[in-house]
């Protein structure tokens, strides 16, 4: 039977649940959100002279549920309008819909009874065939079915997302002793391939795998911070992007979590284990459940291990005492292994650095990860069977760079057990197998291929699917056709070439141009088609702005006058391959790399993909062309063929404000609405398999028989469109709501955008928009105030309104 999930249940609308059903909502898929029914009337309720049978009563914390996501920061829709595929209801008068559905999760509290409640009152309706799931992060799998038939448990697992439900990557699938291998499977898939997840398999056991050595690794933190007297800040200094870890670190971590949260996570394993050690580990200290009772639980309550309060000057931030239970000024952590770390190049020189350090930041760290990483690979079989899964699961699920194998490659396993075992620490049957055997590290890289170390003594290859494409791998395979200091351009089979920029943060500069131009004279000659992608953090952050503001203030105009002028030409050579050219932005998408992506023929874009021309920011407009692309986008939104013509302006004003505003996407679907991207773009909702999916546009594209796009005109809203938006400018500078710099800014775009000074109706061609496009640019990049909001976007990172 051919399988598919086209519509879903979720039973429980609290964070976690309403999320869930948010993120299926944004892959398409109508849901029912469902909750309990209330006890008794809001006052509110009883205002409106409404009682316990009205259906808005009932539904009231479905309701409630669904309405939150409207607010949510970050956005848990990829686009507000897909609210309306959640549909809500209540645990007793809608039960009857799931026969309806393919997929039943449930969501709701973390208690065996309660849950065994809910699956008796699930199997009463659900349609034979239909799968049952339990988001839950730490109760049993196999306890929870208990009592229920044959055929529901052999469609009942557990897939615990993380939160939030659509941006961690994460998905936890723990089979029961009873569930049928094809639903493992095809949920495993349905994971990875429609809900963009990076699926992990585990095993039924306290926490399964990211929460268990998450939540170990967050209790040896607390204990080792008591032991050596260290604060909650100097704590998150030691253990954020400086080890590999999220910004939010150890403590800003659990304020997001909640510490109720964590505290119930850590109790699960404290109770079900059977290992002394481990049970001493997991008790939660003293001064942690004090905040718990007087419901100090972080974000959600308005303060933890830190809090935010009102001064004279604006808001600072506390750090939490947690000797005497009261909140001070956050300290400067400064110890020198932390200084080191920081200046060195790599991950894995800034983990030596703090490991091997000889001060008490450095006793710190070492502590905490020697502990991690003899308990890693202690649970191997228990939890995983391979190290892989276990690697996954940190970085999908806790935002790790390295996952605790990797960590122990990265600081050397041979040198680290010899200081282990001078500790007089328990070393693991895996970890002895490794070193018995000769090995000194977990993974092996030959000919760019890895294999990772498993339990028998050998390496096995770590198995990727076709669908993901490993741009450094390829490299090493000798797939590297040409490469400089800022881009490099790679072979990615069948045809395809890749364009790689490989510049700090992707930042586009000379040398990203000069690539760009031999790579079109390379495609024309030897290929079908290039795919414009890269595996950074973010897709491209826009020019190289150090660069443009230092020749800016040394009066070079006629060097950035080029610099504009080769972004043009880089447009022009890309059209004239006449090869389909697919852009595969991601992440980060900002200025230049909007830009990058107007120039390519299709758009396949990343889900969480944040699209926005934020050039006045910086005192600019965009000049690579980006100012003329909306302006003809929008006109191409002009209805056409009517008997009576539509005014255009209302069109033009909307993308003089997408622009004028720095507007940014929050997901490649609301980039569509804004005008970055067109409907005809594509979307991968999982970033792994984006560049596969772009390779594999280029190719439909040649068999499509591709055709180049053809010059194109418009008819420009001219002086008396530009009087008006002129008009509106002054207005927003009378009001006080822009500063002088922001109207002649924003007046500038404005021109560009209504065709200069040229009659309304006036057909004017792509050229002479860019023509002045590019005067405006200069003209900007010359003024002092311009120069003042670039030095401070680049020494504060946020824009100036001066």
């Amino acid at each position: 039977m051919q399988r598919n999930i086209r519509k879903a249940a979720v039973l429980g609308a609290g964070v976690m649940g309403a999320g869930i059903a948010a993120h299926l909502a944004n892959v398409g898929i109508p849901t029912y959100l469902l909750d309990i029914v209330p006890r008794e009337l809001t006052e509110e309720e009883q205002k409106k002279g409404l009682t316990m049978q009205d259906r808005s009563v009932r539904n009231r914390f479905a309701a409630a549920g669904k309405q939150r996501l409207l607010k949510e920061k970050p956005a848990p829709l990829y686009d507000k309008d897909d609210i309306d595929l959640i549909t809500v209801g209540n645990m007793e008068d809608d039960l009857d819909r799931l026969a309806e559905v393919d997929w039943i999760i449930e969501v709701v509290v973390e208690n065996l009874e309660v849950k065994r409640q809910v699956f008796e009152k699930i199997e009463a309706y659900r349609r034979p065939g239909t799968i049952v799931s339990s988001n839950t992060s730490g109760v049993s799998i196999n306890e929870m079915c208990e009592g229920r038939s044959e055929e529901f448990r052999q469609h009942f697992l557990g897939t615990h997302f993380f939160n939030p439900p659509r941006y961690l990557k994460l998905l936890e699938i723990i089979p029961g002793r009873d569930t049928k291998p094809e639903i493992v499977q095809f949920m495993m898939h349905f994971g990875e391939y429609m809900l963009g997840k990076g699926t992990v398999l585990c095993k039924d056991t306290p926490n399964f795998i990211a929460n268990r050595i998450g939540t170990y690794g967050l209790q040896i933190s607390i204990q080792e911070m008591v032991k050596l007297g260290l604060g909650v800040d100097e704590v998150d200094a030691l253990t954020g992007p400086v080890i590999g870890r999220p910004k939010s670190a150890t403590f800003r971590t659990l304020d997001l979590v909640g510490l109720d949260t964590y505290v119930h996570v850590a109790n699960n394993v404290k109770q079900k284990s059977e290992d002394a050690e481990e049970k001493a580990v997991f008790e939660v200290p003293a001064f942690v459940l004090e905040m718990v009772e007087k419901r100090w639980i972080g974000q959600k309550s308005g303060q933890g291990f830190f809090k935010q309060e009102k001064t004279a000057e604006g808001k600072e931030i506390l750090a939490l005492d947690y000797t005497n239970m009261t909140y001070r000024p956050r300290v400067k952590a400064s110890f020198p292994s932390l200084e080191a770390a920081k200046t060195a190049k790599s991950l894995p020189q800034k983990l030596q650095a703090l490991v091997y350090g000889k001060d008490k930041g450095s006793q710190f760290v070492w502590n905490v990860l020697k502990k991690v990483l003899l308990y890693s690979a202690a649970k191997i079989p228990e939890i995983a069977d391979d190290i892989v899964s276990v690697d996954r699961a940190m970085k999908w699920g806790f935002g790790w760079e390295l996952g605790p194998f990797e960590t122990w490659d990265a600081i050397g396993v041979e040198k680290s057990v010899a200081r282990m075992r001078e500790e007089g620490e328990t070393i693991p049957p895996l970890v002895e197998e490794l070193l018995s055997s000769g090995k000194t590290s977990f993974y092996d890289k030959r000919e760019g291929l890895l294999s990772a170390f498993a339990i028998g003594g050998k390496y096995k290859e770590v198995e990727e699917k076709k669908e993901v494409i490993n741009l450094a791998q390829l490299k090493e395979q000798g797939r590297l056709i040409k490469k400089n200091a800022g881009a490099a351009l790679i072979d990615l089979g069948d045809g395809v070439a890749c364009l790689e920029f490989t510049s700090p943060h992707n930042a586009l500069g000379m040398d990203v141009l000069q690539m760009a131009g031999y790579a079109a004279e390379e495609v024309k000659k030897n290929f079908i088609g290039l795919v414009i992608g890269n595996q950074g953090k973010n897709f491209c952050v826009g020019m190289n702005l150090a660069m443009a503001l230092m020749e800016a203030q040394d009066e070079n105009w006629f060097e950035l006058e080029m610099m504009v002028k080769n972004f043009h030409k880089v447009g022009s050579a890309l059209r004239a391959v006449n090869r389909p050219v697919v852009a595969a932005p991601f992440g980060m998408t900002l200025g230049g790399g909007v830009e990058v992506c107007f120039l390519a023929d299709r758009v396949q874009a990343a889900a969480e993909t944040y699209l926005g021309l934020v050039e006045v920011g910086v005192g600019l407009l965009p000049g690579g062309g980006g100012t003329k692309e909306m302006l003809f986008r929008a006109m191409e939104n002009v209805p056409q063929g009517g008997s009576v013509p539509v005014d255009p302006f209302p069109f033009v004003a909307r993308a003089f404000e997408t622009i004028a505003m720095a507007k940014v996407s929050t997901s490649a679907k609301e980039a569509i609405k804004l005008g970055y991207l067109r409907p005809t773009d594509r979307i991968s909702i999982n970033s792994d398999h984006l560049l596969y999916d772009a390779k594999q546009l280029v190719l439909e594209m040649d068999r499509a028989g591709f055709a180049p796009r053809k010059p194109r005109r418009i008819r420009v809203i001219g002086e008396t469109g530009y009087a008006t938006l002129r008009q509106n400018i002054h207005a927003m500078r009378l009001s006080g709501m822009i500063s002088e710099h922001d109207e002649l800014i924003a007046s500038k775009i404005a021109y560009v955008m209504s065709g200069g000074s040229v009659p309304a109706g006036t057909e004017v061609n792509e050229e002479y928009i860019l023509e002045l496009e590019r005067q405006a640019f200069m003209d900007l990049i010359k003024t002092p105030k311009t120069q003042q909001r670039m030095q401070h976007m680049l020494t504060k990172n946020k824009p100036l309104r001066n």
